[in-house]
């Protein structure tokens, strides 16, 4: 057996091709995960969609006032989770489009890299978790204040 030396320029080339696979295979990975979740909510918003005007070209008839307004309601509700989908298929598209940039992954707040287990479960987090958490905080700080600036709705004034 003849051993080989292996220069560091050679070993670097290997380390660096091997770090670059890796990277494709979790580009490749993050970008089926988006498409496909982008696939699955299309489908979702159609299929609402279509049953919405279905149920209304169904909804000919004699209708009273109570069925008139739980249709309505039934409507906006119908209308508020298309709406809801259509919000999530947007960060989705701009995911898709910071995956192209090279951007994906990272926080917008710290910069720094996203937990692959986070982008799993929300693959269009714009935050790490550190970040989101501390932005939670401070919302409900804000509501919190705000509720007590407006005397929990009362008006004081009287």
């Amino acid at each position: 057996m003849k051993k080989t030396k292996v220069s560091a320029r050679e070993a670097s080339a290997t380390k660096g091709s091997a770090t670059s696979d890796s990277r494709s295979q979790r580009y490749q990975e993050l970008r089926t995960i988006l498409e496909d979740r982008r696939r699955e909510i299309q489908s979702e918003v159609q299929s609402r969609m279509k049953d919405v005007r279905a149920d209304a070209a169904g909804a000919a008839g004699v209708v009273d006032d109570v069925e008139t307004s739980e249709s309505d309601i039934q409507d906006e509700i119908e209308f508020a989770l298309i709406q809801m989908k259509a919000e999530t298929l947007h960060r989705i598209n701009e995911a898709l489009e910071r995956l192209e940039e090279g951007t994906y992954g990272r926080c917008f707040e710290c910069g720094d890299e996203i937990g692959p287990q986070r982008l799993r479960a929300l693959p269009f987090a714009v935050r790490c978790k550190d970040c989101e958490e501390a932005r939670e905080v401070a919302a409900q700080r804000e509501r919190v204040l705000s509720r007590r600036a407006t005397g929990f709705g009362l008006d004081l004034s009287q």
